[in-house]
């Protein structure tokens, strides 16, 4: 069991080492992303279920520090506010959840990552439409095929998996080499 996951991991990974169009794609993401961290732009990141964990991790790393000592970077995982999250739940639908705190927090030049295994999050979709309205950013992390998102976000970098503890696992890993990146700017 354990090294059929870990084969399985191993030929997912050497699969994205090969494909050009992802490694381009997250290569310009990551170009994007320290540019917004530069610009001190503000940096708004969704998911549902493991990837809203995922989306809190990457906002610590940000606000906190990932391994460097430097300054705190502005950074809100959307997940997290459960008073917001229920409220707009409740009155509006919980495909809003994410879009309602993007016209509210999101600004011109501010970033949007959406995190969806599947690519079609309907709440990450209206988040990434609002973050658009707004003139901000937006980038996902996907999986499978990337669905609907793969052409409606700026950005998608995506695992050809239709794994979803595969693409989480490739989520983190991207999260963590995103931060090394931003490392190297301080």
């Amino acid at each position: 069991m354990l090294t059929a996951s870990l084969s399985e991991l191993k030929n997912t990974i050497t699969d994205l080492e090969k494909d050009e169009k992802f490694l381009a794609n997250f290569e310009k993401a990551t170009d994007v992303i320290k540019k917004a961290v530069l610009d001190n732009k503000q940096i708004l990141i969704a998911g549902n279920g493991g990837s809203a964990a995922d989306a809190q991790h990457f906002a610590a790393e940000l606000v906190g520090r990932f391994i460097k000592e430097r300054k705190s970077l502005p950074a809100i995982a959307l997940t997290t506010d459960t008073s917001i999250l229920t409220a707009v739940g409740n009155d509006y639908g919980f495909d809003k959840i994410f879009e309602r705190q993007v016209m509210a927090h999101g600004g011109k030049g501010d970033i949007f990552i959406g995190i969806s295994t599947s690519g079609n999050s309907e709440n990450i979709i209206n988040a990434v439409k609002a973050a658009k309205q707004k003139e901000m950013i937006t980038i996902c992390l996907l999986g499978n095929n990337g669905g609907i998102l793969t052409n409606t976000s700026d950005y998608s970098i995506i695992i050809p998996s239709n794994k979803t503890p595969r693409i989480q696992e490739l989520h983190t890993a991207i999260i963590h080499i995103i931060c090394e990146e931003i490392d190297k700017l301080f």
